[in-house]
């Protein structure tokens, strides 16, 4: 299946300043196998280390951590010779080595023609919780996220539909009706599905939801287990309860998260750090309100006022423990849901594009889902997860900061009228 990383890690292979190469996301989002295909692609040979699978592998690095001491040592491991600019070196699961991480530095100094990647699902959280020796300045970092919409839709083989979307995205031009309405189905598929790799395979292969269903669970459980086998013991009830309490505030009319719907008279105090673990284990999400538009948006955000978001759709809907039909013809029963499920499936396609949202808000309540920036422009885009596209929040903006345009995504055809542009919400990816 396609991954849009690969586009990265070849540009990452030709650079003159190329660094060694660090890559994180949540547990399955497929950092190991799109490494492994690269490597399989681009280099002569790949020499594959993982600290979970082989804990001696620590030995290597207790004693001395320079490359021209590893080198021989991990050649002979892996039972091939690395080579310069020819072999691709990994290390996974290498939050479970400190001096494998902290060696980096050396390579990137002493070593430069060594190509390195190294991976992890608990990177974030074991570097800001533990007294790693961490590489400042020597590493390139990049985040893996579940498959986005257009890599779903790639999967499936809709190659010509993607084209077609991205076509109407940029001209403002309708998709034709029969197309609109495939792509909106597809787009639900998506929501039960999400972009888990393992998900997505087991959808094109077989269409069977339960099955699919049954590996979202076993990944929410993969989740828990981390919660308890990498968290401070304190903290592992607080860490489950706000996770489990994200598809509850998700449902709510304001999606702003709020403490005291996780335990009755909850506060920031005791639920801050469960949530700082799940944002730097890559689970969920956190954006913030911001009181000015004005650049640079970060100055401006309120950190007491955030939204939680999960990472992954299909695992949201398992949480939720929505049945495939729920979704796929979003039944009235859901009502409550659909608003929620929409903004959260839009954060992660933002996310995945690389932008750092914010949401909006007027003293008098009017709120506006994102606020990012755009080729230099700061814009707001409205979510509806129906095709009503009444946004009288959107217009109290418009009218309080005169925007370039604005953006509202729903279930309607593209279009643009009275500087709102229109995107259906399967073209999420395309901005």
């Amino acid at each position: 299946m396609y991954r849009k990383i690969m586009s990265y890690l070849k540009e990452w292979k030709e650079s003159q300043f190329r660094k060694p190469l660090i890559l994180q996301g949540a547990r399955q989002v497929g950092k190991t196998y799109s490494i492994l295909e690269f490597g399989r692609m681009h280099y002569e040979n790949v020499a594959y280390f993982n600290f979970e699978t082989n804990p001696k592998l620590n030995e290597t690095f207790e004693e001395n951590i320079s490359p021209v001491y590893l080198i021989p040592i991990l050649s002979h491991i892996a039972g091939q010779t690395i080579v310069k600019e020819k072999t691709l070196i990994i290390f996974d699961e290498v939050q479970l080595c400190e001096k494998a991480l902290t060696s980096l530095k050396y390579f990137c100094e002493e070593a430069p023609d060594y190509h390195i990647i190294v991976a992890g699902s608990l990177l974030g959280v074991a570097v800001n919780r533990t007294k790693f020796s961490f590489p400042v300045g020597k590493v390139d970092i990049k985040t893996l996220y579940p498959m986005d919409m257009e890599e779903f839709l790639l999967a499936l083989g809709e190659d010509a539909l993607v084209g077609q979307i991205k076509e109407c995205f940029q001209k403002d031009a309708p998709l034709p009706s029969a197309l609109h309405e495939k792509a909106i189905k597809l787009y639900r598929q998506y929501l039960v599905v999400g972009g888990m790799p393992e998900c997505v395979l087991q959808f094109h292969e077989t269409g069977d939801y339960i099955l699919i269903r049954h590996t979202q669970n076993m990944i929410l459980a993969s989740y828990l287990n981390d919660m308890s086998k990498y968290n401070n013991l304190n903290e592992i009830k607080k860490t489950r309860l706000v996770y489990d309490n994200i598809t509850v505030q998700l449902s709510k009319k304001n999606t702003r998260f709020q403490y005291k719907l996780i335990k009755k008279g909850g506060r920031a105090s005791a639920f801050e750090n469960a949530i700082e673990w799940l944002v730097l284990s890559g689970i969920v999400s956190q954006i913030y309100r911001v009181e000015q538009i004005k650049k640079p948006l970060e100055n401006y955000r309120n950190i007491d006022a955030f939204k939680v978001y999960v990472s992954d759709l299909g695992l949201l809907c398992a949480k939720k423990d929505l049945v495939a039909n729920d979704i796929l013809y979003m039944v009235d029963e859901i009502n409550d849901f659909k608003g929620g499920m929409a903004e959260n499936y839009v954060n992660t396609q933002l996310l995945i594009n690389g932008y750092t949202s914010y949401y909006w808000q007027s003293e008098r309540g009017a709120e506006v889902d994102f606020i990012i920036q755009r080729n230099g422009q700061i814009i707001p885009i409205e979510v509806k997860s129906a095709d009503n596209t009444k946004a009288k929040s959107l217009k109290v903006y418009i009218d309080a900061y005169k925007p370039a345009y604005a953006i509202k995504l729903s279930a309607k055809n593209f279009g643009f009228e009275d500087g709102k542009k229109t995107v259906p919400l399967y073209a999420a990816f395309c901005i």
